[in-house]
């Protein structure tokens, strides 16, 4: 578990957590919505952590982070996060906000064209609610009456099957709503309440794409097609989500980003920047101890080749986006299996741990090998795949070198 992590961001603590290799192709900042924490992101952060930087963070009045006095505007949560960025060092991200982490995320690409590189707006809004609306929870918070309206927001977070299928999670989440402090609570809430980013927002030119639960209430499909309009954007809806699929839908929302993210194009330049991102993935396909053993037996003989492999394969199409490493892994399994590659096809199985391949869907590679490259080759794939699956895991790669 990692230790909270705190920095100073213009005279104001924030609390932020940071994950992923040290060299990756591109920073994903995750912004959370009202009364919620960096936490709400966790399923989905874990996954792309593997490949991306990822910066999660609680902004003002939320989570471990400082909670000045109400009121905000929704600027001071902007300016909140490019000190946070400029503290860390992070010239250029990705943002990626929910409700009202979304509009923070619309107005930093708006204050900060030059700092962002896309933007994943999730159940959002050019305006989010009414003046009446906003007033009349300011005024219960600041009267001591958040744990009385709580279960009514929380309701809308979240589908009636979640409600009914994980009850522990929905009192926990309850827990970290209502312990959220007044000041952030209703100081956020005025910010709501005065942000009306629609002129602005129509005017942005960053890639972006939008993202909503299909049982969101508190920020419609309806309310999430406008923005997308506006922007002239895709909205993909998520089914089985409310107004937090990052908890309900992790696994969907990770393969809308990561295909959003794809369509940016490669990200990396010079060969060292190629060499890291590739290394990054070549672990997370290969497992660490396949590398770390690969890597020991590097020799004076074979160093150039293994940089040319890294820098070149896992650095290049492996690291491009677009298709998921789940494809990817896919589809190198069919060309493995067509060339033959033999070696190199009994390592790929084994790397099925990593990548989620199953068993059925080696089944359905080798039977498409089959038609379209022979019989022989695909019943050669069948028996490494039967050898390979038998055994019992000890690790994810073999032994020698890998392409």
């Amino acid at each position: 578990m990692q230790a909270p992590t705190f920095a100073d961001a213009g005279g104001l603590t924030l609390h932020y957590r940071r994950s992923g290799p040290a060299r990756a192709p591109r920073t994903l900042v995750f912004l959370n919505s009202l009364g919620s924490d960096l936490r709400i992101w966790d399923p989905v952060a874990a996954r792309l952590a593997a490949q991306y930087g990822v910066l999660q963070y609680d902004k003002r009045g939320h989570g471990l982070s400082d909670a000045p006095p109400a009121p905000y505007a929704l600027r001071d949560h902007t300016q909140d996060l490019a000190a946070l960025l400029s503290r860390l060092g992070i010239e250029r991200a990705v943002l990626i906000g929910v409700s009202v982490g979304g509009m923070i995320a619309q107005d930093f690409a708006h204050a900060f064209p030059g700092r962002v590189d896309g933007l994943v707006l999730c159940d959002t809004g050019l305006k989010i609610g009414s003046e009446a609306l906003w007033n009349e929870r300011i005024e219960a918070v600041q009267a001591g009456r958040l744990g009385e309206i709580a279960p009514t927001v929380l309701g809308r977070w979240f589908t009636p099957r979640f409600f009914e299928t994980r009850p522990a999670e929905v009192r926990g989440y309850l827990n970290m709503l209502t312990r959220t402090t007044a000041d952030g609570y209703a100081g956020t809430c005025a910010a709501l309440r005065d942000a009306d980013l629609t002129g602005q927002t129509a005017g942005l030119r960053v890639p972006v794409t939008v993202l909503c639960g299909e049982e969101d209430t508190s920020t419609s499909p309806d309310l999430n097609r406008a923005l997308a309009d506006a922007l002239g954007c895709p909205l993909q809806l998520i089914p089985g989500a409310a107004h937090i699929p990052s908890v309900e839908q992790p696994e969907l929302v990770v393969g809308h980003i990561e295909a959003f993210l794809g369509q940016l194009g490669p990200s990396v330049s010079g060969p060292r920047e190629r060499y890291d991102a590739g290394m990054a993935v070549r672990r997370r396909v290969l497992g660490d101890e396949h590398v770390d053993r690969a890597s020991a037996g590097v020799t004076d003989l074979d160093r150039d080749f293994q940089t040319y492999i890294t820098e070149s394969a896992w650095g290049g199409p492996w690291t491009r986006g677009t298709l998921d490493t789940h494809t990817r892994h896919l589809i190198t399994l069919a060309v493995l299996t067509a060339l033959p590659r033999e070696h190199e096809l009994e390592m790929h199985v084994r790397a099925t741990r990593n990548t989620g391949v199953t068993p059925d869907e080696l089944r359905e590679v080798f039977m498409h090998v089959a038609v379209y490259a022979g019989v022989p080759v695909a019943n050669r794939a069948f028996q490494i795949a039967k050898k390979v699956l038998s055994e019992r895991p000890t690790g994810a790669g073999a032994e020698g070198g890998d392409a």
